[in-house]
């Protein structure tokens, strides 16, 4: 059971290195595991971001949605994580 997490970017962006950096430390204290990830560069695959309603970065999509459409809290961004991942531990039951 994990959660697939894509960070969009743009090259230059200050506050999107800051938000890999947060990202990579919850993801390993939550666990490898559980938290997958990836980042998108929004300049490589702008249609894919439009689709998805990026309008600005950082932004952040979990499972393929749209959560966060800014630089969220390291804390809003570790309990949406928690969140989820009870979500999917019970469809899983």
């Amino acid at each position: 059971m994990s959660i697939n997490i894509e960070i969009f970017s743009s090259p230059g962006c200050g506050k999107c290195g800051h938000a890999k950096e947060v990202l990579c430390k919850i993801a390993e204290d939550m666990g490898g595991d559980k938290v997958q990830w990836r980042e998108v560069n929004i300049l490589e695959e702008i249609d894919y971001a439009v689709d998805l309603g990026v309008m600005t970065t950082p932004s952040i999509a979990i499972n393929g949605k749209l959560i966060f459409a800014g630089l969220p809290s390291a804390k809003k961004l570790r309990g949406e994580l928690e969140e989820q991942l009870q979500v999917l531990g019970g469809k899983q039951s």
